[in-house]
């Protein structure tokens, strides 16, 4: 596997080579425009997991860069793997012609943010299909521990019983997460570029993170079968709203001296509307589903990003929190419907066999 970095703009490429593989080369081609300051930061961010102390990569980043990066990289076609995570404007008709030049291609979310994009994705997923290529997403969140165990849970129904159909006003599954736009990654204060904090560009709150939710949902409720969303999915009601962002603020995050002109158009008395937050509420095959994803300028002191996630089942709610009394790191909560003692038996039992798969795992009982 070779891999070819294009047009890097969101740190995701980077983490894409935070850990090297032996069935990945070592050489990284990367293609971008001349000058680019997303491509400067890139690089840095790949360099600094080479020299880190522990476990350092040895990546080699072979550099193109002019107006014709893409023709360039089309032509020259150096690896086999297309990495895509920066501007989502173009990410449609990047993997459109990756797909058409015979390239597998590992996108980050979102593949598209409007009509026009979606209709092309859905005609490189039949060209890869027909061609034998891998069109991927970039999906991270299925692996995390709780998530995997949640959903581990769900399919016990000792445990969980059988997922409930819920109601608009009490779903049976509900996911939220809240991110911020200052942060740092790998130890670093994370600069975002101005195109972030456009929706034309960047993608609202309904498609950007709200992507990893329905994910999520998809996965742990209806594993291993295929969703047609043409017919299992009922969208109820969907709406957005803006973080506020002052220019000092904005100067914090990206570095810029000001607001460039395309975003001028979504401020308000010099504040930055920035349309990142969405929520969403529909059925999927009967069930009650409403996800939200929410944006802050930067968490307080100590604090950090959060996820919520509760699955109802007919015996127990299983619910992911990571607040302050978590400390915010996410912990996973079994709540009985029934507070029976044969149900404690079950679930100890059931948890036995969890424990053989996952050492370290434990049932801690909360007063």
């Amino acid at each position: 596997c070779r891999l070819i970095t294009l047009d890097p703009a969101h740190f995701h490429a980077a983490l894409v080579q935070k850990t090297a593989y032996p069935q990945v080369d070592n050489t990284v081609y990367v293609y971008a425009a001349e000058g680019s300051a997303a491509l400067k930061s890139h690089l840095s961010l790949v360099e600094s997991y080479n020299t880190r102390s522990s476990a350092p990569t040895a990546w080699k980043e072979e550099v193109y860069t002019g107006a014709d990066f893409f023709e360039k990289m089309l032509q020259e076609k150096k690896g086999n793997v297309v990495v895509l995570a920066g501007n989502n404007r173009s990410k449609a008709d990047y993997i459109s012609k990756s797909i058409d030049a015979g390239l597998h291609v590992f996108a980050d979310k979102p593949m598209a943010i409007n009509t026009a994009g979606f209709e092309q994705l859905k005609k490189s997923f039949d060209v890869a299909e027909s061609k034998k290529l891998l069109l991927y997403d970039i999906m991270t969140e299925r692996y995390q521990a709780t998530n995997r165990l949640q959903k581990e849970l769900s399919q016990l129904p000792d445990v969980f019983g059988q997922l409930q159909k819920g109601t608009a006003d009490d779903p049976a599954v509900i996911t939220e997460s809240t991110h911020h736009f200052f942060k740092s990654v790998s130890g670093k204060p994370l600069v975002r570029p101005d195109w972030f904090f456009d929706a034309e560009q960047q993608g609202d709150g309904i498609v950007d993170v709200s992507t990893h939710l329905v994910d999520l949902v998809q996965w742990q409720c209806f594993p291993g079968q295929e969703i047609d969303y043409t017919r299992d999915i009922r969208m109820l009601s969907a709406t957005r709203w803006p973080t506020t962002i002052t220019l000092t603020q904005f100067r914090q995050i990206t570095g810029a001296a000001n607001f460039p002109a395309f975003l001028v158009k979504n401020t308000r008395d010099s504040v930055l509307q920035v349309y990142a937050n969405g929520e969403m509420n529909y059925t999927i095959r009967g069930v009650h589903v409403r996800i939200a994803a929410m944006w802050n300028y930067a968490a307080p002191a100590g604090t950090g990003d959060t996820h919520y996630a509760m699955l109802k089942g007919s015996k127990a709610k299983l619910i992911i929190r990571q607040g302050a009394e978590q400390g915010f790191v996410p912990e996973l909560y079994i709540e009985p419907i029934s507070t029976a003692p044969e149900y404690a038996q079950q679930l100890r039992k059931a948890f036995a066999e969890l424990e053989k798969r996952y050492p370290g795992l434990a049932l801690i009982p909360v007063a």
